[in-house]
């Protein structure tokens, strides 16, 4: 009876050891990190094909898996096609469920709370400003941060600056908001920035928003013009009040196990590769707005902008909004962000 218990353990202990993974060149775990290794980069995002961000993802591909002779593979899945909302796919590269994601950086400030100053209205003059906070010491330091969150921070990109659309009549300061029906994103700052304006403010699903404005669930929201026009939201909004109220970034993000556990060369080759997305996307992004604020005027939309002075009317408006959340976020770190104006 020993022996064929000592025969049996020894049996099991063999197929143990034959049933380990070898360690190494799995194209999706990124363990091992040998130089001949392969590894598949799976990248999930929400917006369509035709928008920049996309766009810019398609040549972020085609550069890695050419410039790392192929050991490198990128699959694209734009649409949302694998997870219907930002805060679902940061925590699927969390998760290691796929490797990498491109969300609006609002999303990121459920995970660390430090990115909601982003969040905060007006905070930025124009793109310059914006650039010189994100691209800056400030912006890469939450970037580091986020490996406390199981994520690598690799740059940011962007949707641009958010504008308000409605369909009661052009917005020319705080008051002609007060009572509308007001989609926001899901983010208690920027619904309270709206509440301060009188509207009648309260976050909902971007994929069923057209409907909402359809059958009129919502008189008002607030979008990039990037979205507005590839949403067809211009079709069931009729005025357009060039605010810019918030600055829209993005964020490559990719899983931060994956991405330590790449050979050297590689994570070389990805940070590279997604700094020149970073300046090709926003170059598109721009390039876009432009020409498709001039199709939205063609489709029927009423387009006003805010004079210097009805902004600063906003912007007296919304002073309680950094009242309530500055002790929260922290005095030196929403004065850091705003110093970028100077």
């Amino acid at each position: 009876m020993k022996k064929i218990i000592t025969l049996l353990l020894v049996s099991i202990l063999v197929l143990t050891a034959c049933g380990r993974p070898d360690g190494g060149s799995s194209s999706s775990d990124g363990e091992g990190g040998e130089s001949g290794d392969n590894y598949t980069i799976r990248l999930a995002y929400l917006v369509s094909e035709e928008q920049s961000t996309h766009l810019a993802a398609e040549n972020f591909k085609k550069k890695l898996e050419e410039e790392s002779d192929g050991r490198l593979t990128v699959e694209l899945f734009p649409n949302g096609s694998l997870y219907s909302s930002d805060r679902e796919a940061v925590e699927a590269v969390q998760l290691g469920n796929v490797e990498m994601t491109i969300p609006a950086l609002a999303a990121v400030s459920s995970f660390n709370k430090k990115f909601m100053v982003f969040d905060l209205p007006f905070l930025f003059d124009d793109y310059e400003a914006a650039y010189k906070a994100l691209d800056g010491e400030m912006g890469q330091k939450l970037l580091d941060e986020l490996s406390n969150n199981d994520l690598k921070g690799l740059v940011y990109a962007e949707n641009g600056f958010r504008h308000i659309s409605n369909n009661e009549g052009p917005v020319e300061a705080p008051e002609d908001l007060k009572g509308l029906k007001f989609r926001t994103m899901e983010n208690p700052l920027q619904t309270d920035t709206f509440k301060q304006f009188g509207a009648n403010a309260s976050p909902f699903a971007f994929g069923e928003l057209y409907t909402a404005l359809q059958q009129g669930t919502y008189d008002a929201m607030e979008q990039p013009i990037s979205l507005l026009y590839t949403n067809k939201f211009y079709e069931v909004q009729d005025y357009l009040t060039l605010s810019s109220h918030f600055y829209a970034a993005t964020i490559l993000l990719m899983n931060n196990d994956f991405y330590n556990n790449l050979p050297e060369d590689l994570q070389e080759l990805v940070m590279e590769k997604a700094e020149e997305y970073r300046t090709e996307q926003r170059e598109i992004a721009q390039k876009q707005d432009s020409e498709w604020l001039e199709i939205l005027k063609e489709e029927g939309m009423q387009v006003n902008e805010l004079t210097p002075e009805q902004k600063k009317a906003f912007r007296e408006a919304v002073q309680p909004v950094y009242d309530k959340y500055t002790p929260e976020l922290g005095e030196d770190l929403v004065n850091k962000a705003l110093s970028a104006n100077e």
